[in-house]
């Protein structure tokens, strides 16, 4: 197989047209990610996700952030409304571990159902008291071992309902106190304290892909965990995460310089893929102009990621969201 563009990239609308169609045919991203642009009914979803996979040849995987709550692209009548994960962890207490099981089995199997193999979850970012809103209601807790247990649950759910899980914001996002979306957040805490938001990413360090965070830890490194060549040995290394990484979306305003700029300091750190959300085909010829194909060991990890897709456990989802909705 030829190598794959280090790229994902979205789209622009409901349906792929014929400058999307030709441009992904030739630079072959490795992956795709929709959002709430890109979905309308479960017809048309199914049939974009067919149309982007057959533009470079390959079934792709392809992504979405289905978190459950504030944060899903999908909502009913195609998926069900979830609770924030913080909110409803609270409400159900010691049954938290099979809660986020049930979650993550459950938007695994609505995803499967459109087309979409691939969830940016979970969203293992401890939670601090400072937290910036954005971010504090998504998180599972404020507990570095909670976390990590309520990670495992959702990504247990998501694997054996066929998606692939993506750990997020590795190295840690919870200490953020601006919405990186916007702002650069600049983290001050010590290096020792930085273990508390390292934990979890370490507990999961199995898990096909990561997304990074576009943070500053000033006790480490002066560059956003993105572009930082220390950070991201430190994501390798110290937490032991050899699965593919991405970029938070590159066009965010956290990063600084051309779009260009960002994805070249990206690659240049260590990221395997940078990650273009916004559709914007200006943007996207940029990216892949510099990004250009997989490393070497970038695509030994691509390969490891499709080679980590598993066929849907039977299971009775009417029944799992009963019990869902019974705690």
């Amino acid at each position: 197989m030829s190598q794959f563009g280090a790229t994902i990239f979205g789209c622009s609308g409901l349906v792929l047209s014929a400058q999307e169609r030709a441009f992904f045919a030739k630079v072959r991203p490795f992956a795709f990610i929709l959002f709430g642009r890109n979905v309308e009914t479960a017809p048309q979803i199914r049939s974009l996700c067919k149309d982007l996979r057959d533009s470079v040849g390959y079934d792709a995987p392809i992504l979405i952030d289905q978190e459950g709550g504030r944060v899903q692209r999908l909502r009913a009548p195609l998926a069900t409304n979830f609770l924030p994960p913080l909110d409803h962890i609270a409400q159900v207490g010691a049954d938290a571990a099979r809660v986020m099981y049930l979650r993550g089995r459950i938007i695994a199997h609505e995803l499967r159902a459109v087309g979409v193999d691939a969830n940016c979850a979970p969203m293992v970012d401890v939670a601090h008291p400072e937290t910036h809103a954005f971010l504090k209601n998504r998180c599972y807790g404020f507990d570095a071992e909670v976390v990590s247990q309520l990670g495992r649950a959702m990504a247990d759910g998501l694997l054996q309902g066929g998606v692939l899980p993506v750990a997020k914001h590795i190295p840690g996002h919870g200490r953020a106190l601006v919405d990186s979306h916007h702002d650069l957040p600049r983290v001050t805490a010590s290096e020792h304290d930085l273990e508390v938001d390292f934990a979890p990413f370490a507990a999961l360090n199995d898990l096909p892909m990561g997304m990074t965070a576009h943070i500053v830890y000033e006790a480490l490194d002066a560059a956003p965990a993105t572009t930082s060549p220390k950070m991201m040995q430190l994501i390798r290394d110290k937490i032991g995460f050899d699965g593919l990484i991405m970029t938070d979306d590159i066009s965010m305003q956290a990063l600084s310089g051309t779009i260009a700029d960002r994805s070249v300091a990206s690659l240049a750190a260590g990221c395997d893929v940078v990650l273009h959300c916004n559709g914007n085909m200006d943007e996207m010829q940029s990216v892949a102009e510099v990004s250009g194909t997989l490393s070497e060991v970038g695509q030994r990890r691509a390969q490891e990621v499709l080679a980590a897709r598993r066929t849907p456990e039977a299971v009775d989802i009417q029944a799992l969201s009963a019990e869902l909705k019974a705690f």
